[in-house]
């Protein structure tokens, strides 16, 4: 296949495709009644935790054979790829990720989860979509129906990746280690959708820049010398310094970061001690760290170093025992829309789904996502990350009214409108994979 430059991608050299003509709504539409509306119960009732997605990935590898899609299975792990040719052009890499959370669904649905899975650390948990990756998976699969169903329209490849343990930001880094680009080419786009809980379903959303954050995991183990807690003297209190790193911690945000310069510091556990009255010996602290730049992550995680360090020596420990910060290797950079791919796309969504189908907000959080490691390689491949709607516009006004909150991402009640938000992430994907592939 001879590979297009990202000139050709970038500009129509013809008149613009007419990706989703009159029929694709409806062949979406009922490709969701005859098939992909039971695919999405079981990908929801079925969830499996990250790295461990088997039965995820072998159902996935299935559907995308049954599609006319060459299959290979294992990459990097749990990871599928699919390759649907189409004669000479670009190659668009297509991702879903596929992994569930450790969370007990209590959604009250009639296809909840009830699975339970043993982790990483050989621990039972509980096991529930709380992120939309079902979604993902079954659109996907929509997607490669649909692509396979309009050969006439397209010429190119499409790389469909099922990518494992995106919750654990591993996944996307352990495919690319496998050899996903060496061994099923560089791509000349890549492209990803998430599914929104509080965003109206059937509508989406894409734009140019900043979409996700950096985000790390950080450990600190505060030593102490054990005692009486009547006897406070006689030891070194892990617990008091602890608290003081805590506090301390959100300096870095407020007063060494400049004011318009994003990032966050959350302590999110904090656990030590076994009795009121004994000073324990140690605390662990574990952390969220995000930042929009890797110059604002690296400032972050130094300080973050340097303030737990200076807490141990202000009160006496020594050199051998000061607090042990350890930066996890669950690590994933900013996520950066390419900006004339993310317009060109906005083109073609407001082109064939209509202005009213595609919505506008401001990023409210730092989420973070691993999509960004397919972007960031060496080869710098284009990429651009968008956002389908998945609650019903009702639920949306009536939480505005003051009424029930919506349940955000990673949540037991998470849930969101299976319909609108996979025929939306279905017909959107197509259009957007067409646009970039151009007619045959």
């Amino acid at each position: 296949m001879t590979k297009l430059i990202l000139a050709t991608i970038m500009v129509a050299l013809c008149a613009p495709v007419m990706a989703a003509d009159d029929g694709l709504a409806k062949a979406v539409a009922e490709d969701y009644d005859a098939h992909l509306a039971d695919l999405f119960v079981y990908f929801h009732s079925h969830p499996e935790l990250s790295f461990r997605e088997v039965e995820t990935a072998k159902r996935l590898a299935e559907e995308l054979r049954e599609a006319g899609v060459e299959v290979t299975e294992g990459v990097g792990g749990t990871g599928v790829v699919g390759m649907l040719r189409n004669g000479d052009g670009p190659l668009v890499l297509v991702r879903a990720d596929i992994d569930g959370l450790p969370i007990k669904e209590d959604t009250g649905l009639g296809y909840a989860s009830d699975v339970t899975q043993v982790d990483s650390t050989g621990i039972e948990q509980p096991v529930m979509h709380a992120c939309g990756h079902d979604v993902h998976a079954t659109s996907m699969v929509g997607t490669a129906r649909r692509l396979a169903a309009m050969r006439a329209n397209w010429s190119g490849t499409v790389m469909f990746v099922g990518q494992p343990a995106e919750e654990r930001v591993g996944g996307a880094r352990a495919m690319l280690a496998d050899g996903l680009y060496q061994r099923f080419g560089v791509p000349d786009a890549a492209l990803a959708f998430h599914v929104s809980a509080g965003e109206p379903a059937g509508k989406v959303m894409i734009s140019g820049g900043m979409i996700a954050s950096s985000a790390d995991t950080v450990d600190i183990t505060v030593h102490g010398v054990g005692a009486h807690g009547a006897s406070p003297h006689k030891g070194k209190d892990p617990v008091y310094m602890a608290a003081q790193i805590v506090v301390a911690l959100q300096s870095l945000v407020s007063r060494e970061l400049a004011p318009l310069e994003p990032g966050v510091v959350t302590v999110g556990s904090i656990h030590g001690g076994t009795k009121h009255n004994i000073i324990p010996a140690e605390v662990k602290l574990q952390l969220t760290v995000r930042a929009d730049s890797m110059e604002t992550r690296d400032k972050l995680l130094a300080g973050i170093e340097r303030i737990a360090h200076g807490v141990g020596r202000t009160y006496g420990m020594p050199e051998d025992r000061l607090p042990e910060v350890t930066v996890s290797t669950e690590f994933t950079p900013p996520t950066v829309n390419d900006a004339a791919l993310a317009e060109r796309l906005r083109s073609a969504f407001v082109r064939e789904l209509g202005e009213d189908a595609v919505y506008e907000k401001k990023r409210t959080g730092m989420g973070a996502e691993d999509f960004a490691f397919f972007v960031m390689t060496e080869d710098k491949v284009p990429g651009a990350y968008f956002s389908v709607g998945g609650t019903a516009q009702a639920d949306i006004d009536a939480e505005a009214a003051g009424g029930p909150q919506v349940p955000s991402h990673h949540s037991p009640f998470f849930k969101i409108e299976p319909e609108p938000s996979v025929t939306m992430g279905t017909e959107a994907m197509t259009i957007a994979v067409l646009e970039l592939l151009g007619t045959s």
